[in-house]
């Protein structure tokens, strides 16, 4: 039996390294594939809905057509808009969603103005106001539930961009922190502000209420269907992220807790809202949280 030569050795090598190229290619993920199989798996009625994050004026068919869009500062500044449908035409009727068909959000790049109203229907368009007080740049969310939806619990969420001329008094978005304290005298504190909180995780986050006399607030009043409504947004991609609650409406808030289910898609800082309704009134506590 001859000893191979170098001759042999080197095609040997050669279809090694053809066949590791072979094997790249097919392993290779694809452009524009689904590569859902790779991804971190959370509950399925807790997983973000895909795309579903007001970054864009189109998703899943329907499309965001501005009428009336916010141009100068003032107390009730005029919006309009209409929600096109798959067919091209505007969509006048969705699903209940926290007891309206309609959210509609508003904030400012550095997370200083925060604003949800819901718009009624006038014909095909709808319409509120938002108080804009000073300048800068902005971004507008509408959100909804279809009527034809497999998921309920995920809206579709579209945004736009505007901008409101003049001077603007610029706020830095405050570093993460565990409590916060409302316009009205409420302290709300994250129970688990150590604990870290992961990317496409299914989690709670949950907070401690006060009232202004500093007692443990052990029940709420309804807001919108629930014990509190929470949203987030991202604040460099200014993304929205809706996060829904945990207990039942009208249950007891054990050590004055108000609990949501959350996931978040992105890395990074978000300003949270909580609004909540306690003494005949709502109050909104914004707290930023990061996601690492």
């Amino acid at each position: 039996m001859r000893k191979p030569r170098f001759t042999d050795w080197l095609f040997l090598a050669l279809a090694l390294v053809i066949g590791a190229a072979a094997v790249f290619v097919a392993l290779r993920p694809t452009p524009g594939a689904d590569h859902s199989a790779h991804r971190p798996v959370v509950t399925a009625d807790l997983a973000p809905a895909a795309h579903s994050d007001g970054l864009s004026e189109a998703e899943s068919g329907y499309r965001f057509e501005r009428i009336t869009t916010p141009a100068v500062r003032g107390p009730e500044v005029p919006v309009a808009f209409r929600i096109l449908g798959p067919d091209g035409r505007p969509v006048t009727r969705f699903l209940d969603n926290q007891t309206k068909q309609m959210h509609f959000f508003a904030v400012r790049d550095d997370m200083n103005v925060f604003q949800h109203v819901h718009p009624a229907l006038d014909g095909d368009t709808w319409h509120t106001s938002l108080a804009l007080t000073d300048g800068g740049a902005y971004r507008m969310f509408a959100e909804f539930v279809p009527l034809d939806t497999k998921d309920p619990r995920h809206p579709v969420v579209l945004g736009v961009p505007f901008t409101v001329p003049g001077d603007t008094t610029f706020v830095p978005v405050p570093a993460p922190a565990g409590e916060t304290v409302t316009a009205t005298g409420y302290r709300v504190a994250r129970v688990d502000a150590t604990a870290r909180i992961s990317p496409l995780r299914a989690q709670l986050i949950r907070f401690a209420l006060r009232g202004p006399d500093g007692a443990l607030i052990t029940a709420v009043d309804p807001h919108l269907g629930a014990n509190g409504h929470l949203t987030g947004f991202h604040t460099m991609l200014l993304s929205a992220t809706h996060l829904h609650p945990a207990q039942p409406l009208g249950a007891r808030l054990v050590n004055g807790e108000l609990t949501f289910h959350a996931v978040f898609s992105d890395r990074g800082e978000y300003r949270l809202f909580l609004e909540f309704s306690h003494g005949g009134r709502v109050h909104t506590a914004a707290i930023t949280v990061a996601v690492n």
